[in-house]
């Protein structure tokens, strides 16, 4: 299955922030900002979008590899604090960064060719965004996937509306919802992951792809890797809770959600609900109604659809107000506006999914 691992040979398009480089027919991104997680910038996002393109289109490679540097992070997320940093009134970069990002990560779902990200490591919003639309994922002891943007005021994004309403059962609106972070069991559970490996065994998957002989078919040489180191990760937590899951989180609403987790009587379930009301009101409403419109929309649409709302959401003190308490000053003390659910009308949660004053997101195929 496997031959002499080639060597490896950079290529042009890299930056001090993403690499990129060739084996033999395994064509590999890096993401080489440790320090900060990984997090995904806009200049990274220009970078890897071409260059995925050039290798989509490249008979010499027959699948790409994506990784993080460092031992904590594949990806901790889309560089929310820039939009922060720029303030409300920039809505240039607000518009150029999540057109960008999502037009990689549709480049992403639409690849043909193995794509095989690594996430051994915290994987959440946009570091979800580079992998979760990929052919596989592969989990490892360090990982941790959360979409957790209700905590900020805004939404689960970069295409995972769609993904997540696909997701078994009730599943993908209680990760939405709550922003649950997920190890690898859970990852593996719920789908999010494709395989898990042992940490120390990754870099060895990534020779064995490398040193893979891809004169067949080239997704399932990359299963015959894999298959070969992927491992047991253990139970997963969320399965003793998966019946009250679906059962509580097929409300029709978030007030409906809430008053049956309270029913519930657990401490599970007690929790869950804690958690619910400490996220804004907002970005629930929006967000539960996100997931229920991608349940029925093709991921064009509903990433057409995110595009909306992440101008809508990010014009909304609550997304500054999020990023501030989590991101900046750490406090973790948000001042929501409005701050109980019953104070969010449907008619402002209808009008974060109007059109905007500028042309919809288009994909030039």
């Amino acid at each position: 299955m496997t031959e002499e691992t080639p060597v490896a040979t950079a290529e042009a398009g890299g930056s001090a922030e993403i690499a990129f480089q060739r084996r033999g027919a395994l064509a590999e991104i890096a993401l080489t900002r440790p320090k900060a997680l990984n997090s995904l910038s806009l200049d990274m996002i220009r970078h890897m979008d071409p260059k995925l393109a050039d290798w989509s289109g490249d008979g010499d490679v027959r699948a790409v590899l994506v990784r993080g540097e460092g031992e904590k992070a594949f990806c901790a997320g889309g560089d929310v604090r820039a939009v922060y940093d720029a303030g409300p009134a920039d809505t240039d970069l607000r518009r150029r960064f999540f057109a960008e990002e999502y037009t990689l990560n549709r480049r992403i779902h639409a690849c043909e060719k193995p794509y095989i990200a690594l996430i051994d490591g915290i994987t959440m919003g946009g570091g979800v965004g580079i992998s979760v639309h990929g052919s596989h994922r592969v989990a490892g002891d360090r990982t941790m996937v959360a979409m957790p943007e209700t905590a900020i005021g805004f939404f689960p994004d970069v295409g995972t509306t769609w993904v997540l309403s696909r997701l078994p059962g009730e599943l993908g609106m209680y990760m939405a919802l709550t922003g649950a972070r997920l190890k690898a069991a859970d990852a593996l559970y719920t789908g999010m992951a494709t395989h898990y490996v042992p940490s120390e065994q990754v870099p060895a998957v990534t020779d064995a792809l490398a040193s893979a002989s891809f004169a067949g078919d080239a997704r399932a040489a990359v299963d015959g890797v894999l298959a070969d180191f992927a491992g047991d990760p253990g139970p997963a937590p969320l399965a003793e809770h998966r019946e009250a899951i679906d059962r509580c989180f097929a409300a029709e609403s978030v007030e409906g959600i809430l008053a049956a987790l309270d029913a519930e009587g657990s401490e599970w379930a007690a929790s869950t609900a804690a958690t619910l009301r400490q996220r804004s009101p907002s970005s629930m409403k929006v967000t539960f109604a996100a997931i229920r419109a991608a349940a029925g929309a093709d991921f064009d649409s509903a990433i057409r659809t995110e595009y909306r709302l992440s101008q809508a959401m990010t014009a909304r003190s609550d997304f500054f107000e999020g990023v501030r308490a989590v991101l900046v000053d750490k406090d973790n003390a948000p001042a929501w506006n409005p701050a109980r659910l019953e104070d969010v009308t449907d008619a402002e949660i209808a009008r974060c999914f109007e059109p905007l004053d500028v042309p919809d997101l288009t994909f030039a195929d």
